[in-house]
């Protein structure tokens, strides 16, 4: 937190609702206006079992709004823009003050929909993904119905593709 903040563009995120069933139904929550937000993070750099330097980072999270609060009762930390520079400036603003910015975001930032539960498997992928379900779709199924995409889509590369 002292030294090594950063933020993660985004465009939405998923959100599990627990019904207190065992199953639960996924959400897509994205900013109503559609234009990007930031999500709060850290990195850190460190040396891994075998000498090799090993870079990760993880999303700050905060109690959610109290429209979020009805899916799941926690949610990323969203950086306004005007913030953007007070958080990363790590030289000129200390831990304590950059805390003062991890507080849940704005209430009806985010809207909140239904999507397929096919978003929980990771071999799917594909803007279907994000697609609101009709109230008789979201009944979860015994099974993804989505295929993994055959096809590599050049505009976004995976982190996969490799493996």
């Amino acid at each position: 937190m002292r030294r090594r903040r950063c933020l993660f563009p985004a465009d939405g995120f998923y959100e599990w609702k627990d019904e207190g069933t065992g199953a639960k139904r996924p959400f897509c929550l994205r900013p109503k206006d559609r234009h990007p937000v930031a999500f709060a993070g850290l990195w850190e750099c460190w040396t891994g079992p075998n000498g090799e330097e090993v870079e990760t980072a993880a999303i700050i999270t905060t109690n959610a709004s109290r429209d979020i609060a009805n899916l799941h009762s926690r949610m990323p930390v969203v950086i306004a823009p005007d913030a953007y520079d007070l958080w990363l400036d790590c030289a000129r603003c200390d831990a304590l003050t950059a805390s003062a910015l991890l507080t849940p975001a704005p209430e009806r930032l985010f809207e909140a929909y239904e999507v397929s539960p096919a978003v929980n498997r990771t071999a799917n992928e594909g803007p279907e993904l994000i697609e609101p379900v009709r109230p008789r779709e979201a009944e979860p199924p015994a099974r993804a119905t989505l295929k993994p995409r055959k096809s590599k889509d050049e505009r976004q590369p995976s982190l996969f593709d490799d493996l």
